[in-house]
């Protein structure tokens, strides 16, 4: 018994509204229906629970995380509560838990998404937590990522060689894997990949859950180090695809603990770009909320803790979600010296080395089309920027490859955007139109997002017939904005 108390718990349970004695008996009944009626939790035991941080046994964490993921509507797990009774002694942590040991990885990826997957079979929405902010995240993992990733090092000491955590038992009934199933896993991951480009993530993120989900139980075992690592990468790639599709959806906080879960299943694979690139993705995430401040922070350690392997085009791609950052900030000087070492180091990788299938999508229409982002963002501080947006969403536009159909229409939304920002109406009602044509084809809500700020940008040309009918039809069509969302700045 600590002594001291559990704040995690004491905070998540002041947001739900019941007493002490009345969790007392929602986990004697939780516990009874998930086959453990000998459980008797009293009222003093919570008190004990949330006041003293006393931890209760097996299987009351799992017991209380079902019983608050339910209530709040979000994913809330044993660690989120602050049960962590796996920690390791002498090792500090911060920042809501990060990072965590080696062999919590998979035991953490298959709890979240078991109750991901609850939350989806009880249409509960998952939006009720806060993000981590960037600074916290990557304070939190700094040393941790910079350390020279080795799985076996890290790993506990197994004498069995197919030995699987307990954790897994109740989700997936874990078996050694050999190179073929890997094989079809890692196939699987371009599917879901390649229709997440084309129709965005809310038509598949329950499967990529689900995959992961039983990816998970499959790491519960220590497999041969070459499959080990194998599935590590499948898990990470899995993951930034979950985070992806959530904050696709705009599941914001669940897809950050996604991003993060690639982040931590990356490095134990021995992939810090991989690793450095799933925090990228949180940094996106965080421009596109209104939050750049927090994005340069992921990006610094993004950035850093790729390493050297990291290839040329790897880091262009960084470059030009910092460059996003900066311009979301009014910074044009630092925007413009950013992208065009993002160009520099696209042109300078000579593509002797094939890329990783994870950086297959960022081509030279993404490169496009992000500086096309960064010039018309930058464009809401400086206007002038407008013309240069213009010109890099048309290039996008010319390289993009058939199946994309979500960048394109961020492609004319951009380029539609810019044209308002200088004063080309004209054509910026002919782009926008060209975005409607397919927007209604896509399950993303970042294209409705961006949408909404183009509307915003018609305002000032309400007065000319065809805007006046372009905000008719945008008013139309465009779904209202969740209440649970705020407005953005993009």
């Amino acid at each position: 018994m600590s002594k001291e108390a559990n704040t995690r718990l004491a905070d998540l349970f002041g947001l739900t509204g019941w007493s002490k004695g009345e969790l007392a008996r929602l986990v004697n009944r939780q516990a009874a229906a998930m086959g453990h009626p000998q459980l008797a939790t009293d009222t003093s035991r919570v008190r004990r629970w949330i006041e003293t941080g006393e931890s209760p046994r097996e299987p009351v964490p799992k017991v209380l995380a079902a019983l608050f993921t339910e209530r709040l509507g979000r994913v809330v797990t044993i660690e989120d509560l602050g049960f962590d009774r796996h920690r390791r002694a002498g090792k500090k942590q911060t920042g809501d838990g990060l990072p965590w040991p080696p062999e919590r990885t998979a035991a953490v990826l298959t709890e979240f998404t078991g109750m991901d997957l609850m939350l989806n079979r009880r249409g509960l929405v998952g939006a009720g937590a806060a993000l981590t902010a960037g600074s916290a995240l990557s304070s939190a993992m700094y040393d941790w990522l910079h350390t020279d990733p080795a799985l076996v090092a890290d790993a506990p000491v197994i004498n069995d060689p197919l030995h699987a955590e307990p954790a897994a038992y109740d989700r997936y009934e874990a078996a050694p894997v050999g190179s073929q199933e890997i094989e079809a896993l890692e196939r699987s991951v371009e599917v879901f990949r390649a229709w997440d480009a084309a129709r965005g993530g809310g038509l598949q993120r329950k499967a990529v859950v689900g995959q992961l989900n039983e990816v998970g139980g499959m790491l519960a075992y220590h497999h041969q180090d070459h499959l080990q690592r194998r599935l590590w990468g499948v898990a990470a790639n899995l993951a930034v695809l979950a985070g992806w599709m959530s904050h696709d959806v705009g599941l914001e906080p669940t897809a950050q603990k996604y991003f993060v879960i690639a982040a931590h299943a990356a490095r134990e694979g021995g992939d810090r770009p991989r690793a450095g690139e799933a925090l990228s993705r949180a940094a996106r995430q965080m421009v596109h909320i209104g939050r750049p401040d927090d994005a340069l922070d992921l990006m610094k350690l993004a950035k850093s803790g790729s390493g050297e392997q990291a290839l040329p085009r790897t880091r262009a791609m960084l470059q030009t979600i910092e460059a996003w950052a900066q311009a979301s900030m009014g910074r044009g000087q630092a925007m413009r010296r950013t992208l065009g070492e993002a160009e520099d180091l696209f042109s300078s990788d000579k593509g002797d080395v094939p890329p990783p299938s994870w950086m297959q999508m960022f081509d030279e229409a993404d490169l496009h089309g992000m500086q096309a982002l960064a010039y018309r963002t930058l464009a809401e501080h400086d206007p002038s920027a407008a013309a240069q947006a213009q010109m890099h969403a048309k290039h996008a536009l010319e390289l993009r490859v058939t199946g994309r159909d979500r960048s394109k229409i961020f492609d004319y939304i951009s380029l539609a955007s810019a044209c308002f920002l200088g004063n080309d109406p004209e054509q910026a009602d002919r782009y926008a139109r060209m975005a409607l044509l397919t927007i209604g084809s896509t399950s993303s809500h970042r294209t409705w997002d961006r949408l909404r700020e183009m509307y915003r940008l018609t305002a000032r040309y309400a007065d000319y017939t065809t805007i006046q009918d372009l905000r008719t039809e945008l008013e139309a069509v465009m779904p209202p904005l969740p209440k649970n969302r705020g407005s953005r700045q993009i």
